[in-house]
């Protein structure tokens, strides 16, 4: 099946969808994303997503494509027009083409670019590799100093992924100064005496829209949660470990680096917590 999308104010057949080869978000990565699950049929946290969309866009100096109400209605046809009970919808911001390649900015009338399009992924919410749990690896951080920006700079991640792919594992963690900043595409978290620990937020990582909403739904089930700076040995030596992102909500790990985790099965902290979001966030759906 053909797929609508959504590029620049029309909803095209994707095989009719293009951008000019002289797009910065091409040329230059000079663009941002966000990526919305779709549960239901129903967006799970647009809200959130709308709202670091416009904090990117203004970090950048980028226009704004439209607004936010026009932008939940792009969602929401898509949804509809592609028939998505379960999976993702996926924004794209670039700055535009000025006709050439410059590394100089466009001038200030130049149009952004937006480009949006579905993701059929049945099972999302129900999903094995959360019943199995996820095991990974650690690498070095080498990305460029403003990972609070949700740009499309993705190419390291991908190695990243790539990396753990070839060590039979699932993803990777990545570390500066000693510290674990994040997961190639996730938040990062561990578990030890009933005490969740998970890097604060600062330039150095993703704010994540998953991670503020699980935060505080563990915090109204009387958890505690430390946000502080942590080793990947204080994460091999913890009781469970977990990841949180928009498309697969809260993921458990069970191995690091070759150390198992607890009995080398997904955690009951972690369990609960995507319980208790999935949950949550059905009912706010919009």
């Amino acid at each position: 099946m053909t797929r609508t999308v959504y590029v620049n104010g029309e909803y095209l057949p994707e095989t009719e969808a293009t951008v000019s080869i002289f797009d910065r978000g091409f040329l230059m990565a000079d663009a941002v994303y966000e990526v919305t699950s779709v549960l239901d049929g129903k967006l799970i946290d647009f809200e959130g997503h709308a709202v670091r969309l416009k904090r990117s866009l203004d970090e950048l100096q980028m226009a704004e494509p439209c607004t936010k109400d026009e932008l939940l209605e792009i969602h929401r046809k898509l949804v509809e027009l592609n028939d998505i009970n379960e999976g993702l919808v996926y924004l794209q911001v670039t700055r535009g083409s000025d006709g050439d390649r410059d590394f100089v900015f466009p001038s200030a009338d130049t149009k952004p670019t937006i480009v949006l399009f579905t993701q059929n992924k049945p099972g999302l919410a129900d999903s094995p590799a959360a019943k199995k749990g996820a095991k990974i690896i650690s690498i070095e951080d080498i990305r460029w100093g403003r990972r609070d920006i949700k740009t499309v700079q993705l190419l390291y991640p991908s190695m990243g992924k790539m990396m753990a792919k070839a060590a039979g594992c699932d993803d990777a963690w990545m570390i500066e100064d000693g510290h674990v900043t994040e997961g190639t595409s996730n938040n990062a978290y561990f578990v030890k005496d009933g005490k969740i620990v998970t890097r604060p937020l600062s330039n150095d990582i993703l704010h994540g829209i998953t991670r503020k909403a699980v935060l505080r739904m563990a915090a109204e089930a009387q958890m505690e949660v430390e946000e502080r700076l942590f080793t990947i040995d204080e994460a091999k030596a913890a009781d469970e470990a977990f990841t949180t992102s928009a498309s697969a909500f809260v993921m458990p790990v069970v191995e690091i680096d070759g150390v198992s985790l607890g009995d080398g099965t997904p955690g009951p902290i972690a369990k609960r917590l995507r319980e208790i979001y999935l949950d949550e966030s059905l009912k706010a759906a919009i």
